[in-house]
């Protein structure tokens, strides 16, 4: 319970107790309890759409759509934003391995963070846009479905991928994350998206669908990223969440338009 209480105090701005005293280990071991940590994400943000859906009638999607957002990044307090944004200056900057260490470690944001963190906003106010539009049933799935999602490709990116860095608060997720930790929160998380089947399965289906094209998204850009400098880091792991989060919102936008 501890590790999963600071867990939840490091990815959100969600404090149950405040934890003020860390271990490496209880840190490390919080990451096998980062899909639930999702599923708390997406509860709130698909009670927050749910009710504005409701209440507007539909008729007010693309606010919907941004209060959607907006919810997920006060959430979080954008710590994941901040992991893109990183990447993308130094993912994209053409330099060498030590120079993308070292621009991905500045706290400044650059152009190529600023338009890849548009370009997500965007399309991921687009895809809520349009699920409010079409089914409020879609549209809190999605927002419920897509923390879990990311969360848990996470896992998968902190266990698969050596890290980057000799050192690092990412360090520690990397040290205490096995096979085990990745098959524990693969079956958290199955155990978590399940019921969707109940309320709709072309719902669970869009579900399924998008942990496949996430598995996919994860996979590209970890070993872009490997390609680059020679492993990930914690701003990887922010970046593979926000764009898994963008691609399941629109994999839900698309399922609910056919």
């Amino acid at each position: 319970m501890n590790s999963f209480l600071i867990g939840l105090q490091f990815l959100t701005r969600i404090f149950v107790v405040k934890q003020s005293v860390w271990t490496e280990k209880s840190f490390g071991e919080s990451v096998k309890f980062f899909p639930t940590i999702g599923a708390v994400i997406g509860i709130i943000c698909a009670g927050v759409v749910g009710m504005m859906n409701f209440f507007a009638g539909g008729n007010l999607p693309l606010l919907t759509g941004a209060i959607g957002f907006v919810t997920l990044i006060i959430l979080t307090g954008g710590i994941h934003c901040d992991g893109l944004m990183d990447s993308a200056d130094g993912l994209f900057s053409g330099r060498e391995r030590e120079k993308i260490l070292q621009i991905m470690k500045d706290s400044r944001a650059g152009s190529f963070g600023v338009v890849a963190m548009i370009l997500v906003a965007a399309l991921e106010i687009s895809a809520l846009t349009e699920l409010a539009r079409l089914s409020t049933k879609f549209l809190c799935a999605a927002i419920f479905s897509a923390p879990i999602i990311a969360r848990l490709m996470m896992v998968v990116t902190i266990g698969a991928f050596p890290y980057a860095r000799p050192d690092g608060m990412g360090k520690a997720f990397a040290k205490f994350t096995t096979r085990r930790t990745i098959f524990f929160a693969t079956i958290e998380a199955t155990l978590l998206l399940l019921p969707l089947n109940i309320i709709d399965e072309k719902i669970f289906l869009s579900a399924a669908l998008s942990v496949i094209i996430a598995l996919i998204v994860t996979w590209k850009f970890a070993k872009f990223s490997v390609e680059k400098i020679g492993g990930v880091t914690g701003d990887i792991y922010g970046a593979v969440t926000t764009l898994v989060e963008m691609f399941v919102l629109i994999t839900f936008a698309l399922a609910a338009a056919i």
